[in-house]
């Protein structure tokens, strides 16, 4: 039934939890954009049993010194007298100080140590940190009382945790409607498309769901695949890495980074195809690189153009050989007995062994400048080795009182340099400037020490790798993701639609924005899956069904006959003249092929008679088994902030259109959102008549 007040854009609340992301924000803008809120989708323990915290709370002990002011007593307990001038005759008061031990708590917004991540493999595994998570989104945006609440849930979820869900927004923030999406509705609506096969690669699963006429196929749906999502790339670069000394913090970064690339099945890895190449023409390959005689044989852009000398090849100057060197004679020859007159065969050998070493590094620097511009002209997929930066992160404690490193204190200590400080300024004496507040002076310093201390966690160097940053998504992982697409389309019981579902693929979640991804699945697809026409299957489709296919034996042959009149409809228009060539063989003894063309002939116009007295047919039914063509979908382009973004958060765009359309436009009646009052009378199971 329709609400009995609608509700307004700016306060619909929006909540797409994931694995490691949850994604929120308040309001529907003009022009839906991504997420304004952004959160990990982690809680950490408090103090107290059963309490979260959203940040990692540290305690840090720091020792101060507090001054006293001592006080004068007299013996008798009589009160101190002044003068007329207000002067006391007592003697001043001493002045103590002593160092107190003072614990300080402080929040570490960069550490997941002692985290509890309540969502795994597309899971809730802890309801109570997952229901403090929630309250902390809640809070943080600060809707108001007349709230309405989306939620989308991924397909892993069961209809006892919808229930749960939902009881836990009407009790705990009295929500007046809540609506439930499943995650690939939310990538159809951002598609604007009512069937599609949506691939959603998350962190440490994969779910694949068929989509047709925004119904989903529950049969052949794969929910929550281990070991296809991100994580198990991570873990196959670190399989390759980690005999040569990276962390799995580190190839979780070179994961994320544009040098990590996935290449499509059957591309060679660069330097396979160089380990076993032969120059067999060296004068070739110094002057232009080929590896041999005629064109084809140089691997690079500017064709067989000559590039000059190569790096091996013995040049001389013109300029020096023109001029006489000293102690040779005007042939080259070295004129030994006027080296030897002259007393100076040491230097003159010195000087010759000098030059030669300088020419060898002059060349050598010279090659490697050249091999270093030439693979930096390469693209990614072809350099032998790349080079990301890896930002390491060190803990607290590994930084003493002072702030300083254990690592700097050590290299120090071994009478490395040390980095100059900058000088301070030095500030004024109380004698000449008045000074500042005290209060002031503590707090700036303690917002200056934190941003310090924070500052020197992390730690930036660059690491460079070979071709295993290319194999990221080897050993199996798009071969599942293939199979499970196959195996959901081949569930959909309309196989009219199973071409329309093949065409429409659409690739979406965090774990598909490793470069090459989407590239490198359809690839997979295409050679598992793709049939292209072939003669023999377009010539076979003109035939009608009721040709059996003619056995060796000749069992199977067919005779022409008379059919009933029920079965001589053919809307797929069979051209007579094919029909009578591919029947003539087929005619039975004592029968020319003439007349059986001509009874062909007469069958078929008795056909076409009926075709146009008879209702339109429906559509013949296309290949359904094996696709005839594999596209993936296109997201629309008339939400211009989204075109920069990417699209693996697209779920999140199509949560703002259903939000839009359930609550706005439609207003309940057509039973998109739960109502409060139809919770208090049906309760918690109600959900399932309402979600989408």
């Amino acid at each position: 039934m329709p609400s009995s007040s609608s509700f307004k854009e700016e306060h619909i609340l929006l909540i797409v939890p994931g694995s490691q992301t949850t994604l929120a924000q308040l309001g529907l803008p003009e022009s839906f954009t991504p997420a304004r809120l952004r959160i990990s989708t982690r809680m950490f323990p408090a103090e107290k049993k059963g309490e979260w915290e959203p940040l990692k709370v540290r305690e840090r002990k720091v020792t101060k010194t507090v001054t006293t002011n001592g006080t004068t007593e007299h013996a008798d307990g009589d009160i101190s007298m002044r003068d007329a001038n207000g002067a006391t005759t007592d003697p001043e008061p001493k002045t103590e100080q002593h160092e107190e031990e003072e614990t300080l708590y402080e929040e570490d917004p960069t550490t997941e140590e002692g985290a509890v991540w309540p969502i795994q493999d597309g899971r809730v595994v802890d309801w109570s940190c997952f229901f403090a998570l929630l309250t902390h989104v809640h809070n943080t945006l600060s809707p108001t009382l007349h709230t309405p609440v989306l939620v989308v849930t991924q397909p892993a979820w069961t209809s006892r945790d919808h229930e749960t869900l939902t009881q836990f927004f009407f009790e705990k923030f009295k929500t007046p409607a809540f609506c439930i999406m499943d995650a690939a509705l939310a990538a159809c609506y951002a598609f604007a498309t009512g069937t599609a096969t949506v691939v959603d690669v998350g962190y440490t699963k994969c779910d694949v769901t068929a989509v047709n006429d925004f119904i989903i196929t529950e049969d052949g749906r794969a929910t929550g695949m281990t070991g296809c999502g991100g994580d198990a790339m991570t873990q196959k670069l670190y399989d390759l890495l980690g005999a040569k000394g990276f962390s799995r913090d580190m190839c979780e970064q070179l994961k994320k980074n544009s040098i990590c690339e996935i290449l499509p099945a059957g591309t060679e890895l660069p330097g396979e195809n160089q380990q076993g190449q032969q120059i067999t023409n060296p004068a070739a390959a110094a002057s232009t690189g080929a590896t041999g005689s005629g064109d084809g044989q140089r691997d690079s852009n500017a064709g067989n153009a000559p590039r000059g000398p190569g790096v091996d090849t013995e040049v001389g100057d013109e300029d020096q050989d023109r001029l006489m060197k000293e102690g040779e004679a005007d042939d080259g020859v070295l004129d030994v007995a006027s080296i030897v007159a002259s007393g100076k065969t040491n230097e003159f050998l010195a000087r010759k062994e000098k030059e030669k070493q300088e020419k060898a590094a002059a060349k050598k620097a010279a090659g490697e400048v050249a091999a270093a511009a030439k693979q930096a002209r390469l693209p990614n997929s072809k350099r032998l080795k790349a080079s990301f930066q890896y930002t390491e992160r060190r803990s607290p404690d590994e930084l003493n009182a002072n702030g300083k490193r254990a690592a700097e204190i050590e290299a120090a200590a071994n009478g490395e340099p040390k980095r100059q400080k900058t000088p301070e300024l030095v500030t004024p004496t109380s004698a000449t400037a008045p000074v500042a507040p005290e209060h002031f002076d503590t707090a700036a310093s303690a917002r200056k020490e934190e941003r310090r201390r924070h500052r020197e966690t992390f730690i930036r160097r660059d690491i460079e790798v070979g071709a295993e940053r290319l194999q990221a998504a080897s050993g199996g992982i798009l071969e599942n993701i293939a199979d499970a697409i196959h195996r959901s389309i081949l569930s959909v019981p309309d196989h009219h639609k199973r071409t329309e579902l093949w065409d429409s693929l659409i690739i979406l979640g965090n774990g598909s924005k490793v470069k090459g991804f989407r590239d490198a699945l359809l690839g997979t697809l295409n050679a598992r899956y793709l049939i292209s026409p072939s003669s023999t299957t377009m010539f076979t489709s003109e035939l009608p069904s009721t040709f059996t296919t003619p056995g060796p034996t000749g069992t199977n042959t067919p005779l022409p006959q008379s059919h009933p009149a029920s079965t001589h409809h053919n809307p797929s228009g069979v051209n007579p003249l094919l029909l009578a060539a591919t029947t003539s063989h087929l005619a039975p003894p004592g029968q020319s092929s003439l007349h059986t063309q001509f009874q062909m002939q007469q069958v078929y116009q008795q056909q076409q008679q009926r075709a146009q007295q008879a209702p339109p047919l429906v559509e013949q039914p296309k290949h359904g088994q094996t696709p005839m063509n594999i596209g993936v979908k296109k997201m629309p382009e008339y939400f211009p902030e989204w075109k920069e973004f990417g699209t693996e958060e697209a779920g999140f765009l199509g949560a703002q259109v259903a939000a839009k359309v359930v609550f706005v436009v439609d207003q309940g009646a057509s039973k998109g959102f739960m109502t409060r009052t139809e919770y208090n009378e049906v309760g918690p199971g109600g959900i399932h008549e309402s979600c989408l």
